[in-house]
């Protein structure tokens, strides 16, 4: 008879994410998955499958929470400007450890290239609905005037996207938040319609 799973899924997944996101996949041992999530081997393998399957649904679910944030912040903001410019600096911890993390998402980038076609279709998904969210804003800021209309939407997006992997990898080599925080700004100052 099998036994009841006797922890919370998504609790133990967090736990899990966690360690992936700090140390990344392969520095990661099957130990410091058990003890970070506090299950025995067999309910790691029963319930998630195997490390990799766990990383997979970890990464999906970070990239998830993540990007949901990212479009929640330019959803409220009083103008697509102010919204591409609080997700910039939203990513900017003032905790070190915190900002010595960077991104799950951009970590995986750093450890796999696209030499693993899974992580890459994870990374994908969710950076397609933050380049449509994005383009939205700026095409929404050119109309208002606030963004300058000469630029084509779907590159300004994508630069907005390079310049927050460019803020997360600084972040990870140790950039302080005064030297982060100024990229944010100027790549914002990029975007504005000039008079």
């Amino acid at each position: 008879m099998v036994r009841p799973r006797e922890f919370d899924r998504d609790e133990v997944l967090d736990r899990a994410s966690g360690v992936f996101w700090q140390k990344g996949f392969n520095p990661t041992s099957t130990e410091d998955l058990l003890s970070a999530m506090n299950i025995r081997r067999q309910s790691l393998y029963n319930t998630f499958g195997d490390k990799r399957m766990l990383y997979l649904e970890a990464l999906e679910r970070y990239c998830a929470w993540s990007v949901s944030g990212h479009i929640k912040i330019l959803n409220e903001a009083a103008s697509p400007l102010a919204g591409i410019q609080g997700v910039l600096l939203g990513l900017i911890q003032d905790d070190k450890t915190a900002r010595g993390r960077g991104c799950m998402g951009v970590n995986s980038v750093c450890e796999f290239g696209d030499a693993d076609p899974e992580v890459a279709k994870i990374r994908a998904k969710s950076g397609a609905l933050l380049q449509k969210r994005l383009v939205s804003a700026i095409r929404k800021g050119q109309a208002s005037g606030e963004i300058d209309p000469t630029m084509e939407a779907a590159e300004a997006a994508a630069f907005v996207q390079m310049t927050l992997t460019g803020i997360q990898v600084g972040a990870r080599a140790g950039a302080g938040v005064a030297a982060l925080r100024s990229l944010a700004l100027f790549a914002v100052d990029r975007l504005k319609a000039r008079s």
